[in-house]
C-alpha cells in the first residue's frame, strides 16, 4: 500500500514538491532549480516535516553546487541559506553537513552529490518502514489510536514515521482506527493527515485539538503516537505545537505516549530539550485561516511552531533500530552505532 504520491523527486533537472499548502484542495506540484528556491519552499512550509525537509535539503545542496560551479565559497553560502531556512527540524542540519562533508571528499564531484541526495531519500524511506514494523509490536488488534500533527509520507521521503506504524498495523489486518488532532493553527492534522489515511483506507475521524483530552480522559485512546523535529540524548523530543499537552494528559490517565522519528532525527550533540531552538512563525497563521481574517489584525501573537514534550512523559522512542525505551539518556547513545 505505498503512496501513488511522492513528497519530493527529483527529475528532469528540478526538485519536485508537491506544495503541501494546497492539500487537500488541490494535489500540485512545484518545481525548484535553485539552491534559493529550495531554501524558500522549506520556509513556507510547501515542504515541511523533519525527514522530508532533509532529504529536499539534500537535492538543494546539490543544485547549489551546480549553481556555484568552481567558486567554493558561494557553494558554502548557498549550503548555508539551506542550513539556516528552519531552526528545529535537525533533519535539516543533519543533511546539509552530510552532503557538504561528501562535495568535500569527493572533490566537488556533482554527479557524487547527486548519489549522496538519492542516499539520502532512499535511507529515509528503508528507515520509515523498518521503524513501522517495529513500532506494530507496541499495538494491539483493534486499538484506537490518537496522532498529531502529520508524521506520514507527505512529512517523510516516503511512507511515513507515526502514519507510518499506524499504516503497517491496517496493512496486517489489525482492525486499527484513528483519531487525528486537527493541529491548529495550519491545520496539518486536517489537511494532511487525514487526507493521507483517507486515501489509505483506514477508519479516521478528525476532532479539535481541543477535544483529545475529554477522549483520553474517557478510555477511548489506547495509544498515542506522533512523530518527532527533534530528540535530545536524554529523550526529550519536539514536535508540533500541542504534543507536549497530550503527553501530560496521556501520563495523568495512563495511555502510552509513543514517538516515532528515524535516528536522523536524533541530535547526538544535544543533551536537554529546553536547548533546542523553537521557531517562532508569523502572527498572521494564527490571526487568518488561508485567506480569512478570523481576529483583529492588530492582536498580539505568540505562534512557536513547535513545542518539547519531556522524556518522562514518553513511553517508548521507535526508531528503525528497535525500540528505545527508558533510561533515555543510556539507551539512545548506545544505540547510536548499533
Amino acid at each position: 500500500m505505498d503512496e501513488d504520491f511522492r513528497a519530493l523527486e527529483f527529475t528532469g533537472g528540478a526538485l519536485r514538491l508537491i506544495d503541501q499548502r494546497l492539500l487537500p484542495g488541490k494535489l500540485e506540484c512545484i518545481d525548484c532549480t535553485t539552491a534559493e528556491e529550495v531554501a524558500e519552499a522549506i520556509r513556507s512550509m510547501i515542504v515541511r516535516g523533519a525527514p522530508a525537509i532533509g532529504g529536499a535539503a539534500a537535492y538543494g545542496v546539490y543544485l547549489a553546487l551546480l549553481e556555484a560551479g568552481d567558486d567554493r565559497k558561494r557553494f558554502g553560502d548557498l549550503a548555508a541559506t539551506i542550513r539556516s531556512s528552519r531552526p528545529t527540524a535537525v533533519n535539516l542540519m543533519w543533511a546539509v553537513d552530510r552532503m557538504t562533508k561528501k562535495a568535500e571528499s569527493t572533490g566537488f564531484d556533482p554527479e557524487a552529490l547527486k548519489a549522496e541526495a538519492d542516499c539520502i531519500v532512499e535511507e529515509d524511506i528503508r528507515m520509515n518502514h523498518a521503524l513501522s514494523e517495529h513500532g506494530v509490536k507496541v499495538l494491539h488488534s483493534g486499538d484506537t489510536i490518537l496522532t498529531h500533527c502529520n508524521a506520514g509520507a507527505l512529512a517523510t521521503c516516503g511512507w511515513g514515521t507515526a502514519l507510518g506504524v499506524i499504516k503497517e498495523a491496517h496493512r496486517r489486518g489489525m482492525g486499527i482506527s484513528v483519531f487525528a488532532d486537527e493541529t491548529r493553527p495550519l491545520l496539518q492534522g486536517a489537511r494532511l493527515t487525514a487526507w493521507e489515511l483517507v486515501r489509505s483506507g483506514i477508519p479516521t475521524t478528525l476532532i479539535p485539538d481541543s477535544a483529545a483530552a475529554s477522549l483520553i480522559r474517557d478510555g477511548r485512546i489506547d495509544a498515542i503516537i506522533t512523530g518527532a523535529d527533534r530528540i535530545t540524548t536524554d529523550g526529550d523530543a519536539a514536535n508540533k505545537l500541542g504534543t507536549f499537552t497530550l503527553s501530560v494528559v496521556a501520563k495523568a490517565y495512563g495511555v502510552p505516549f509513543y514517538i516515532a522519528a528515524p535516528t536522523s532525527t536524533i541530535d547526538f550533540g544535544m543533551k536537554e530539550g529546553r536547548d533546542i531552538p523553537i521557531e517562532e512563525r508569523s502572527g498572521d497563521e494564527v490571526r487568518m485561516i488561508g485567506e480569512r481574517l478570523i481576529a483583529p489584525k492588530d492582536v498580539d501573537v505568540w505562534n512557536p511552531a513547535f513545542d518539547v514534550t519531556p522524556h518522562q512523559n514518553i513511553t517508548a522512542i521507535i526508531t528503525e533500530k528497535g525500540l528505545i525505551h527508558p533510561p533515555f539518556d543510556r539507551n539512545i547513545c548506545a544505540i547510536k552505532d548499533r
